[in-house]
Protein backbone atom coordinates (compact mmCIF):
# COMPACT_ATOMS: atom_id res chain seq x y z
CA UNK A 1 0.00 0.00 0.00
CA UNK A 2 1.52 3.57 -1.24
CA UNK A 3 2.04 5.81 1.59
CA UNK A 4 0.88 9.59 1.10
CA UNK A 5 3.86 10.78 0.72
CA UNK A 6 5.03 8.25 -1.97
CA UNK A 7 1.78 9.58 -4.08
CA UNK A 8 2.92 12.95 -3.24
CA UNK A 9 6.55 12.41 -5.04
CA UNK A 10 4.61 10.35 -7.98
CA UNK A 11 2.55 13.00 -8.48
CA UNK A 12 5.73 16.01 -8.41
CA UNK A 13 7.26 13.61 -10.51
CA UNK A 14 4.66 13.55 -13.18
CA UNK A 15 4.02 17.29 -13.03
CA UNK A 16 7.87 18.38 -13.54
CA UNK A 17 8.66 15.42 -15.92
CA UNK A 18 6.28 17.35 -18.89
CA UNK A 19 8.04 21.02 -18.05
CA UNK A 20 11.48 19.42 -17.99
CA UNK A 21 10.66 18.16 -21.80
CA UNK A 22 9.03 21.16 -22.90
CA UNK A 23 12.96 23.08 -21.68
CA UNK A 24 14.71 20.88 -23.56
CA UNK A 25 12.62 20.91 -26.79
CA UNK A 26 12.68 25.22 -26.48
CA UNK A 27 16.74 24.99 -26.53
CA UNK A 28 16.79 22.90 -29.60
CA UNK A 29 17.43 25.15 -33.14
CA UNK A 30 14.42 25.60 -34.73
CA UNK A 31 13.86 26.34 -38.21
CA UNK A 32 14.43 29.88 -39.40
CA UNK A 33 10.83 31.45 -41.44
CA UNK A 34 11.82 32.74 -44.73
CA UNK A 35 12.34 36.65 -44.40
CA UNK A 36 9.81 37.72 -47.00
CA UNK A 37 6.48 36.76 -44.70
CA UNK A 38 4.73 36.40 -47.76
CA UNK A 39 6.99 33.76 -48.74
CA UNK A 40 5.02 30.90 -50.87
CA UNK A 41 4.07 27.39 -50.04
CA UNK A 42 6.70 26.30 -52.60
CA UNK A 43 9.48 28.69 -51.02
CA UNK A 44 8.09 28.08 -47.56
CA UNK A 45 8.60 24.32 -47.58
CA UNK A 46 11.87 24.45 -49.85
CA UNK A 47 13.74 26.48 -46.54
CA UNK A 48 12.34 23.67 -44.14
CA UNK A 49 13.59 20.89 -46.73
CA UNK A 50 16.83 22.55 -45.63
CA UNK A 51 16.80 22.92 -42.59
CA UNK A 52 15.83 18.98 -42.20
CA UNK A 53 18.58 18.09 -44.39
CA UNK A 54 21.20 19.71 -42.34
CA UNK A 55 19.28 18.68 -39.37
CA UNK A 56 20.04 14.75 -41.02
CA UNK A 57 23.68 15.67 -41.08
CA UNK A 58 23.25 15.67 -45.11
CA UNK A 59 24.95 17.86 -47.53
CA UNK A 60 22.78 18.11 -51.29
CA UNK A 61 25.12 18.25 -54.60
CA UNK A 62 24.58 20.90 -57.11
CA UNK A 63 26.52 22.18 -60.60
CA UNK A 64 26.41 25.51 -61.92
CA UNK A 65 24.72 25.41 -65.89
CA UNK A 66 27.26 28.36 -67.79
CA UNK A 67 25.15 29.16 -71.46
CA UNK A 68 28.49 30.17 -72.57
CA UNK A 69 30.33 27.07 -71.80
CA UNK A 70 27.68 24.43 -72.85
CA UNK A 71 30.30 21.60 -73.83
CA UNK A 72 32.03 22.32 -70.57
CA UNK A 73 28.67 21.95 -68.15
CA UNK A 74 27.73 18.82 -70.55
CA UNK A 75 31.43 17.35 -69.96
CA UNK A 76 31.32 17.95 -66.13
CA UNK A 77 27.55 16.64 -66.19
CA UNK A 78 29.29 13.42 -67.50
CA UNK A 79 32.14 13.77 -65.90
CA UNK A 80 30.78 13.59 -62.18
CA UNK A 81 28.42 10.53 -63.31
CA UNK A 82 31.23 8.79 -65.21
CA UNK A 83 33.27 9.14 -61.75
CA UNK A 84 29.96 8.25 -59.01
CA UNK A 85 27.37 7.04 -60.84
CA UNK A 86 25.15 10.13 -59.55
CA UNK A 87 23.52 13.21 -60.69
CA UNK A 88 24.18 17.26 -58.89
CA UNK A 89 20.99 17.60 -57.16
CA UNK A 90 20.65 21.92 -57.49
CA UNK A 91 20.79 22.94 -60.57
CA UNK A 92 22.40 26.72 -60.82
CA UNK A 93 21.67 29.31 -63.57
CA UNK A 94 22.63 32.96 -64.28
CA UNK A 95 20.13 35.64 -65.73
CA UNK A 96 22.73 37.89 -66.67
CA UNK A 97 22.89 36.66 -70.17
CA UNK A 98 19.82 34.89 -71.71
CA UNK A 99 17.20 35.21 -68.94
CA UNK A 100 14.21 34.18 -71.42
CA UNK A 101 15.93 30.50 -71.81
CA UNK A 102 17.36 30.56 -68.15
CA UNK A 103 13.88 30.48 -66.77
CA UNK A 104 12.89 28.00 -69.53
CA UNK A 105 15.73 25.68 -68.64
CA UNK A 106 15.07 26.34 -64.70
CA UNK A 107 11.68 25.25 -65.54
CA UNK A 108 12.13 21.73 -67.15
CA UNK A 109 14.52 20.93 -64.49
CA UNK A 110 12.67 21.79 -61.61
CA UNK A 111 9.90 19.55 -63.25
CA UNK A 112 12.18 17.04 -63.49
CA UNK A 113 12.43 17.72 -59.73
CA UNK A 114 16.02 19.20 -59.47
CA UNK A 115 16.28 22.35 -56.89
CA UNK A 116 16.95 25.56 -58.72
CA UNK A 117 19.22 27.88 -57.76
CA UNK A 118 19.90 31.50 -59.54
CA UNK A 119 22.42 33.91 -59.92
CA UNK A 120 22.90 37.30 -61.66
CA UNK A 121 26.15 38.62 -62.80
CA UNK A 122 24.65 41.89 -63.65
CA UNK A 123 26.09 44.71 -65.31
CA UNK A 124 26.30 48.36 -64.35
CA UNK A 125 23.12 50.30 -63.89
CA UNK A 126 24.00 52.68 -67.17
CA UNK A 127 25.00 49.72 -69.12
CA UNK A 128 22.31 48.96 -71.80
CA UNK A 129 23.68 46.29 -73.71
CA UNK A 130 21.25 43.41 -74.05
CA UNK A 131 24.03 40.53 -72.72
CA UNK A 132 26.31 41.56 -70.48
CA UNK A 133 30.09 41.82 -71.43
CA UNK A 134 31.90 40.31 -68.26
CA UNK A 135 35.20 41.60 -68.38
CA UNK A 136 33.67 45.53 -68.95
CA UNK A 137 30.43 45.64 -67.52
CA UNK A 138 30.10 43.52 -64.64
CA UNK A 139 34.14 43.80 -63.72
CA UNK A 140 33.98 47.25 -64.91
CA UNK A 141 35.06 50.35 -63.04
CA UNK A 142 32.43 51.94 -60.76
CA UNK A 143 33.87 55.38 -58.92
CA UNK A 144 32.91 56.01 -55.37
CA UNK A 145 30.66 58.97 -56.44
CA UNK A 146 28.72 56.48 -58.79
CA UNK A 147 28.15 54.30 -56.11
CA UNK A 148 27.23 57.27 -53.38
CA UNK A 149 24.50 58.15 -56.81
CA UNK A 150 23.38 54.70 -56.29
CA UNK A 151 22.56 54.13 -52.49
CA UNK A 152 21.65 58.15 -51.73
CA UNK A 153 17.85 58.27 -50.18
CA UNK A 154 17.53 61.08 -52.64
CA UNK A 155 16.41 60.65 -56.06
CA UNK A 156 19.19 60.16 -58.68
CA UNK A 157 19.92 58.76 -62.21
CA UNK A 158 21.64 56.57 -61.24
CA UNK A 159 19.00 54.96 -59.21
CA UNK A 160 16.50 55.74 -61.51
CA UNK A 161 18.42 53.62 -64.38
CA UNK A 162 19.14 50.72 -61.30
CA UNK A 163 15.42 50.75 -60.84
CA UNK A 164 14.80 49.63 -64.63
CA UNK A 165 17.37 47.45 -64.52
CA UNK A 166 15.63 45.47 -61.43
CA UNK A 167 12.39 45.95 -63.05
CA UNK A 168 13.62 44.13 -66.54
CA UNK A 169 15.25 40.86 -64.38
CA UNK A 170 11.97 40.75 -61.93
CA UNK A 171 9.43 40.10 -64.69
CA UNK A 172 11.34 36.71 -65.37
CA UNK A 173 11.70 35.74 -62.50
CA UNK A 174 7.58 36.57 -62.07
CA UNK A 175 7.04 33.81 -64.90
CA UNK A 176 9.02 31.39 -62.15
CA UNK A 177 6.97 32.65 -59.53
CA UNK A 178 3.60 32.08 -61.72
CA UNK A 179 4.63 28.25 -62.17
CA UNK A 180 4.77 27.84 -58.42
CA UNK A 181 8.72 27.47 -58.62
CA UNK A 182 10.80 28.28 -55.49
CA UNK A 183 14.37 29.96 -56.29
CA UNK A 184 17.52 30.31 -54.27
CA UNK A 185 18.06 34.02 -55.21
CA UNK A 186 21.93 34.85 -54.86
CA UNK A 187 22.04 38.17 -57.02
CA UNK A 188 25.32 40.58 -56.32
CA UNK A 189 27.74 37.56 -54.94
CA UNK A 190 31.18 37.59 -53.86
CA UNK A 191 30.57 41.28 -52.59
CA UNK A 192 33.53 41.14 -50.23
CA UNK A 193 35.57 40.71 -52.99
CA UNK A 194 37.42 43.11 -54.72
CA UNK A 195 36.95 42.59 -58.51
CA UNK A 196 32.81 42.60 -59.41
CA UNK A 197 31.52 47.05 -59.31
CA UNK A 198 29.38 46.43 -56.21
CA UNK A 199 32.45 44.61 -54.27
CA UNK A 200 34.61 45.67 -51.81
CA UNK A 201 31.72 48.39 -50.34
CA UNK A 202 31.61 49.00 -46.52
CA UNK A 203 30.32 51.71 -44.16
CA UNK A 204 27.02 52.86 -43.71
CA UNK A 205 26.52 53.00 -47.52
CA UNK A 206 27.54 50.12 -48.69
CA UNK A 207 26.69 46.92 -50.13
CA UNK A 208 24.29 46.45 -47.27
CA UNK A 209 22.34 49.53 -48.14
CA UNK A 210 22.28 48.11 -51.65
CA UNK A 211 20.64 44.59 -50.54
CA UNK A 212 18.20 46.17 -48.90
CA UNK A 213 17.31 48.16 -52.13
CA UNK A 214 16.86 45.05 -54.05
CA UNK A 215 14.61 43.01 -51.41
CA UNK A 216 12.64 45.76 -51.41
CA UNK A 217 11.97 46.67 -55.19
CA UNK A 218 11.83 42.88 -55.67
CA UNK A 219 9.56 41.89 -52.39
CA UNK A 220 7.81 44.87 -51.25
CA UNK A 221 7.61 46.59 -55.15
CA UNK A 222 7.40 43.49 -57.56
CA UNK A 223 6.13 41.16 -54.85
CA UNK A 224 8.74 38.33 -55.79
CA UNK A 225 7.59 35.74 -52.45
CA UNK A 226 9.34 32.97 -54.38
CA UNK A 227 13.06 33.55 -53.62
CA UNK A 228 15.20 32.92 -51.06
CA UNK A 229 17.67 35.47 -50.24
CA UNK A 230 21.03 33.75 -50.55
CA UNK A 231 23.97 36.02 -49.17
CA UNK A 232 26.62 34.64 -50.95
CA UNK A 233 30.38 35.87 -50.16
CA UNK A 234 33.38 34.62 -51.26
CA UNK A 235 35.98 32.56 -48.48
CA UNK A 236 38.00 35.06 -47.52
CA UNK A 237 41.55 34.81 -48.48
CA UNK A 238 44.82 37.49 -49.03
CA UNK A 239 45.70 37.34 -52.45
CA UNK A 240 47.07 40.15 -54.01
CA UNK A 241 44.92 41.50 -57.06
CA UNK A 242 42.22 38.99 -55.79
CA UNK A 243 41.52 39.49 -51.94
CA UNK A 244 38.32 38.71 -50.42
CA UNK A 245 37.93 40.84 -47.14
CA UNK A 246 36.12 40.08 -43.86
CA UNK A 247 32.27 38.25 -44.21
CA UNK A 248 30.61 40.52 -41.07
CA UNK A 249 31.39 43.98 -42.86
CA UNK A 250 29.27 43.59 -46.21
CA UNK A 251 26.55 41.68 -44.61
CA UNK A 252 23.06 43.07 -44.43
CA UNK A 253 21.33 41.85 -41.48
CA UNK A 254 19.25 38.53 -40.58
CA UNK A 255 16.46 40.24 -41.58
CA UNK A 256 17.62 40.22 -45.13
CA UNK A 257 18.76 36.74 -45.72
CA UNK A 258 17.27 33.66 -45.59
CA UNK A 259 20.61 31.60 -46.14
CA UNK A 260 24.56 33.07 -46.20
CA UNK A 261 26.45 31.31 -48.13
CA UNK A 262 30.77 31.51 -49.40
CA UNK A 263 32.35 30.54 -52.40
CA UNK A 264 35.96 28.53 -52.75
CA UNK A 265 38.49 28.46 -55.47
CA UNK A 266 42.03 27.44 -55.45
CA UNK A 267 42.24 24.44 -53.22
CA UNK A 268 41.80 27.06 -50.17
CA UNK A 269 39.93 25.45 -47.52
CA UNK A 270 39.42 26.55 -44.43
CA UNK A 271 38.07 25.49 -41.31
CA UNK A 272 36.86 29.36 -40.97
CA UNK A 273 35.20 29.41 -43.64
CA UNK A 274 32.20 27.52 -42.25
CA UNK A 275 32.68 28.50 -38.40
CA UNK A 276 32.31 32.33 -39.23
CA UNK A 277 29.34 32.04 -41.63
CA UNK A 278 27.84 29.81 -38.84
CA UNK A 279 28.26 32.43 -36.27
CA UNK A 280 27.90 35.55 -38.40
CA UNK A 281 24.61 34.02 -39.41
CA UNK A 282 23.22 33.18 -35.14
CA UNK A 283 22.18 29.26 -36.75
CA UNK A 284 21.00 30.74 -40.15
CA UNK A 285 21.29 28.39 -42.63
CA UNK A 286 24.74 27.90 -44.58
CA UNK A 287 25.72 26.84 -47.92
CA UNK A 288 28.81 26.62 -50.70
CA UNK A 289 27.89 28.78 -53.45
CA UNK A 290 30.21 27.59 -55.84
CA UNK A 291 33.41 25.81 -55.78
CA UNK A 292 36.55 25.21 -58.00
CA UNK A 293 38.10 21.49 -56.35
CA UNK A 294 36.10 20.16 -53.60
CA UNK A 295 37.20 19.74 -50.26
CA UNK A 296 38.20 16.04 -48.80
CA UNK A 297 35.82 14.33 -47.12
CA UNK A 298 37.53 14.75 -43.87
CA UNK A 299 36.75 18.29 -44.41
CA UNK A 300 33.73 18.56 -45.87
CA UNK A 301 32.84 16.43 -42.41
CA UNK A 302 33.73 18.89 -40.23
CA UNK A 303 32.36 22.01 -41.67
CA UNK A 304 28.73 20.11 -41.19
CA UNK A 305 26.46 22.69 -41.73
CA UNK A 306 26.71 23.45 -45.07
CA UNK A 307 23.36 23.04 -46.48
CA UNK A 308 24.38 22.69 -50.20
CA UNK A 309 27.27 22.22 -52.43
CA UNK A 310 27.65 23.57 -56.01
CA UNK A 311 31.00 22.78 -58.71
CA UNK A 312 31.44 25.75 -61.22
CA UNK A 313 30.76 25.03 -64.60
CA UNK A 314 34.47 23.29 -66.13
CA UNK A 315 35.74 22.42 -62.76
CA UNK A 316 35.57 18.34 -62.72
CA UNK A 317 39.04 17.83 -65.03
CA UNK A 318 41.80 16.81 -63.34
CA UNK A 319 43.92 20.41 -62.55
CA UNK A 320 40.54 20.37 -60.15
CA UNK A 321 39.22 17.60 -59.64
CA UNK A 322 40.30 13.58 -60.88
CA UNK A 323 37.73 11.24 -60.93
CA UNK A 324 38.63 9.70 -57.75
CA UNK A 325 37.73 13.38 -55.61
CA UNK A 326 34.28 13.64 -57.39
CA UNK A 327 33.70 9.91 -56.29
CA UNK A 328 35.07 10.57 -53.17
CA UNK A 329 32.25 13.81 -52.50
CA UNK A 330 29.33 12.16 -54.71
CA UNK A 331 29.44 9.03 -53.21
CA UNK A 332 29.18 10.06 -49.51
CA UNK A 333 26.64 8.72 -47.63
CA UNK A 334 25.83 12.53 -46.20
CA UNK A 335 25.49 13.80 -50.07
CA UNK A 336 21.96 14.06 -51.26
CA UNK A 337 21.82 13.54 -55.20
CA UNK A 338 19.71 13.04 -57.95
CA UNK A 339 17.49 10.06 -58.08
CA UNK A 340 14.65 10.72 -60.94
CA UNK A 341 15.43 7.98 -63.70
CA UNK A 342 15.28 10.64 -66.35
CA UNK A 343 18.78 11.88 -67.49
CA UNK A 344 19.43 15.64 -67.21
CA UNK A 345 20.03 17.45 -71.05
CA UNK A 346 21.75 21.14 -71.55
Amino acid sequence: MKTKSTLLLMALMLFLVPSTIIAEESQQPKPFAPVNPNATPEARALLARLYQSVDDGKIISGLHHNQLQMPAYMRDFDRIEEASGQIPMIWGGDLAWDARQVVEMATREYRRGHIVTIMWHVNRPFDRTRYVDFKNQTQGPFSEQQWKELTSSEPTEMKRMWTEQVDSISQFLKVLQERNIPVLWRPYHEMNGEWFWWGDRRGEQGFAVLWKMLYDRMVNYHHLDNLLWVWNANAPRNTPGDTAMAYHLYYPGNDYVDVLATDVYHRDWRQSHHDELVALGGGKLIALGELGSLPTPEQLKAMNKFAWFMVWTGFTDDRYNTLEQLKDIFTLPQVVNYTSPYRKSP
